[in-house]
């Protein structure tokens, strides 16, 4: 099939890469822009844009599709489907349209749970024990297109954002490749979503923020829901600081919520208490806890109110 592939970060590269195995026709890829990375800030191609290079693909960056000009490009690739995976821009109505089998996208949620910008976190966060991985027929709303294909997914206890954003995206891979064989041959099946659903908004500065008045399971599961990236955050010494990773263990009923226990980084939560045991202060590598207390100790105590303003 000639395929137009639409895609920007590390999670759509194994889909692209088993578009290419498979031996589609892909006339061109679209990413966002170049962006600023690294120290130096230098303008660095997306992942997508990076592996479509080495296979030689025709790669476009536009900064938006609404205008003709962009849209009558999209068209003249003559395309029989395009794939979206985290793309990161709004498709028009003459972009979905343009396709002969439309525009499919991959979406790591159990749809219509966790529709929107955030579905891996959010699952993390809201401790779902089951998930899906759908391949989805795309219309002009958010995430509420029928969906085509469907794989379940069951998450481990300790299950991180990163580990199930890999795991996804390994399988969304296959599905995806599976999707197009079907609609290649005519086998698709449409499955219309319920018109409710579950938002799953974008992570905000305020989504970081630990609570250690809530159990400590559940302030656990925060940390694991924001790691690695963009990483939960309390504040120690004064400093606001990440956290990665935390164990559960019993706490103490009698002293507030928020206060470190002993000085091995034992936060006592509204029920149990948590054991921090990666994290990094402002400008500096993230450390396992002994690492960390070496040039940071912390005394039993301290209490974990933010900084004043």
């Amino acid at each position: 099939m000639r395929v137009i592939f639409m895609g920007t970060p590390t999670f759509a590269v194994p889909t692209l890469q088993a578009l290419i195995d498979a031996q589609h026709e892909i006339v061109a890829v679209y990413s966002q822009p170049p962006r600023p990375a690294g120290r130096g800030m230098k303008l660095t191609a997306s992942p997508v844009q990076q592996l479509a290079e080495q296979h030689k693909i025709p790669v476009f960056t536009p900064a938006s599709l609404k205008g003709a000009t962009e849209q009558a490009q999209f068209t003249a690739h003559q395309a029989d489907v395009a794939v979206v995976v985290a793309y990161g821009l709004l498709l028009p109505q003459p972009i979905l349209d343009a396709p002969k089998h439309g525009c499919i996208n991959l979406h790591p949620s159990d749809l219509p749970r966790w529709r929107g910008a955030a579905p891996l976190q959010r699952t993390i966060l809201a401790g779902d024990t089951n998930t899906a991985c759908c391949t989805m027929q795309m219309d002009a709303g958010l995430d509420t297109g029928d969906v085509l294909l469907r794989h379940e997914f069951v998450l481990f206890d300790g299950m991180s954002f990163g580990t199930l954003h890999d795991a996804m995206s390994k399988i969304g891979a296959s599905l995806m490749a599976e999707t197009l064989q079907k609609i290649a041959d005519g086998s698709a099946t449409r499955t219309p979503q319920p018109k409710d659903g579950v938002y799953a908004a974008k992570i905000t500065n305020d989504d970081q923020l630990l609570d250690f008045s809530k159990p400590a399971a559940r302030v656990r599961q925060h940390i694991l829901g924001l790691a690695p990236k963009p990483g939960a955050v309390t504040a120690l010494n004064g400093e606001m600081v990440k956290v990665f990773g935390a164990t559960v263990e019993d706490g103490d009923s009698a002293k507030p919520a928020g206060t470190l226990l002993d000085d091995q980084l034992l936060v006592n939560c509204g029920q149990n208490a948590v054991r921090l045991t990666s994290l990094q202060r402002p400008n500096k590598t993230k450390q396992d806890r002994s690492a960390f207390l070496q040039g940071f100790p912390v005394a039993a105590g301290t209490t974990t109110n933010l900084p004043k303003k």
